[in-house]
């Protein structure tokens, strides 16, 4: 069972929406099985926030953008641009494979990717339960506006999970490529 303790108040995702998180992650959980959590949304919707929030409690977050950002360096800087997709993937092959030792350790973990693909969500959630995990996909909804709000402001730090600036017209694309999970039974968190 997953409790919240006395964490801090996280701005991002109101309380109500929290206390409905934490059930949804303990409704008919398997205590002798490792907790998966997916987390889905594009850029900006929040999901490295709530990822963060799931560490403190004693999940292992799986990050893409922070394994690169620890073992290569910065975007366009210490590495070519043209070569963060090839970075990305060996990056996630080795998440994958620390994926897989957690949940035979019976540990929870927190995946913070985009999994903007049905493709892709089916694949991990395949691979968590022939693994011996159980999977919750969590998916947080986000306004166009709210997104390019949150991503301006993120693009004045550079840091690992802001590592290059998205534009309106990268986030048209994403939008555009994105594809909302329905069926596949995720809890949504709508943020306004």
């Amino acid at each position: 069972m997953i409790n919240e303790g006395k964490s801090e108040r996280n701005t991002e995702v109101k309380r109500m929406e929290w206390e409905a998180i934490i059930n949804w992650l303990n409704q008919d959980t398997e205590p002798q099985k490792s907790l998966v959590v997916m987390l889905c949304g594009i850029a900006g919707s929040g999901k490295t926030t709530l990822a963060k929030r799931l560490e403190k409690m004693g999940f292992l977050r799986l990050s893409i953008d922070e394994e690169v950002w620890q073992q290569y360096g910065q975007y366009d800087v210490d590495y070519p641009a043209s070569a963060y997709a090839q970075l990305s993937a060996a990056v996630e092959n080795q998440l994958k494979n620390q994926l897989d030792e957690a949940i035979h350790e019976k540990k929870s973990v927190v995946i913070d990717f985009s999994f903007w693909s049905k493709k892709n969500r089916e694949a991990y959630r395949e691979r968590i339960i022939k693994a011996g995990g159980q999977v919750r996909l969590l998916y947080l909804q986000a306004s166009p506006d709210l997104l390019r709000s949150r991503l301006r402001q993120r693009a004045k730090h550079i840091e690992a999970n802001a590592a290059f600036e998205i534009t309106d017209t990268i986030l048209e694309g994403y939008l555009q490529s994105f594809e909302v999970p329905q069926g596949e039974g995720e809890l949504i968190i709508k943020q306004k």
